[in-house]
């Protein structure tokens, strides 16, 4: 009640239900990632999304994607636009970065698990997001060929991605 009171004078905003801010806080350009890991809270950001907060890519994500587990509820939230997919791997949080973005804690694939990603679900982001993100990460240096290896090999991919790998290098 108090939360609506604030909101009605003005003193609050309400972006979206449940979730309040200030009027004049500063908001990166991460917000939406801060918002869905804030609405669900046991997820992972991956795929497109974590390509973009890694600045591997060029594609401008529409929907944050998340990862759960594949036996966990679906997540009901409109707002911002969810796109999930299901991660199944128990390795899954040695592959996982925390991250502060604005007061929330964001995790986020780290750059070799989140290129492996892109290749297992290349029929959802597309062949050529895939390889545009492999050939950032090693121009960047984000993640060295040992480890891109090791994440595809921990992901059972490394044969669909020996022959990228071979042709970047």
């Amino acid at each position: 009640m108090y939360l609506t009171r604030l909101h009605r004078e003005g003193l609050l905003d309400r972006p979206s239900r449940g979730l309040y801010v200030l009027p004049d806080a500063d908001v990166t350009e991460h917000h939406s990632l801060a918002e869905a890991c804030r609405r669900v809270q046991h997820a992972v950001v991956c795929l497109i999304s974590a390509l973009s907060f890694h600045e591997l890519t060029t594609q401008i994500p529409h929907e944050v994607w998340l990862a759960i587990d594949r036996k966990a509820r679906l997540p009901k939230v409109d707002y911002p636009p969810l796109r999930i997919v299901r991660f199944s791997d128990p390795d899954l949080p040695k592959w996982v970065e925390s991250h502060m973005i604005e007061g929330v804690t964001v995790r986020v694939t780290n750059p070799a698990r989140t290129v492996v990603d892109c290749f297992a679900y290349r029929n959802k982001v597309g062949l050529d997001v895939a390889l545009e993100a492999l050939r950032d990460c090693l121009r960047q240096k984000k993640a060295s060929v040992d480890e891109i290896t090791r994440a595809a090999a921990a992901r059972r991919m490394l044969r669909v991605m020996r022959p990228y790998l071979e042709a970047v290098v």
